[in-house]
């Protein structure tokens, strides 16, 4: 699949097939690929945990089941958390000085290549923000010092290629003022 064709293809799945386990090679895949994002001076200030483990995992996706939302999660073969960590000095004071956070920029980042190297293989994903952060802390073993911006579900889309709604492209853009 070519670049353009990985970008119309990748959607937040909520739809996996119950009966196929991802691949644990196909995992660190994803892992080595998000490893490869940018983020403000080199910081790298992420780290990934896989959860495999189908009662540890349904622990994590009650988490984040409420109101409706996520049900879906506990149906993904396999749930990422990604954990934010220190950023380097110099990431740090550039966050304080210009007043934007450089961490959760980068995380932004890391996640979507560790989607779009998903997609590549042929995997599906969801990014989840909404879920009770300090029990999937808890669960597995964080410090409670660090934060926990994103879960993301991963496994063989069962559902659908939906079709995207977007915005018109005047609408997303401008040249030279806003």
């Amino acid at each position: 699949m070519n670049f353009d064709e990985l970008i119309l293809n990748r959607q937040s799945d909520r739809k996996y097939d119950i009966n196929r386990a991802v691949e644990e090679e196909k995992l660190m895949e994803c892992i080595i690929s998000a490893g490869q994002a940018p983020s403000a001076c080199n910081a790298q200030p992420w780290k990934f945990i896989i959860v495999r483990d189908n009662a540890l995992k349904t622990q994590v996706c009650d988490c984040a089941v409420s109101m409706g939302l996520n049900r879906f999660c506990a149906d993904a073969p396999a749930v990422v958390a990604l954990v934010l960590e220190k950023p380097n000095f110099t990431s740090k004071i550039g966050s304080v000085l210009k007043g934007k956070e450089y961490t959760l920029i980068d995380t932004g980042i890391v996640a979507y290549h560790f989607c779009l190297k998903a997609g590549d293989l042929g995997l599906g994903t969801c990014m989840i923000g909404w879920f009770d952060e300090k029990k999937v802390k808890k669960l597995l073993d964080i410090p409670s010092s660090k934060r926990v911006p994103l879960l993301i579900t991963a496994g063989y889309r069962a559902g659908d290629l939906r079709k995207k709604a977007r915005k018109k492209l005047s609408d997303i853009y401008s040249v030279d003022r806003y």
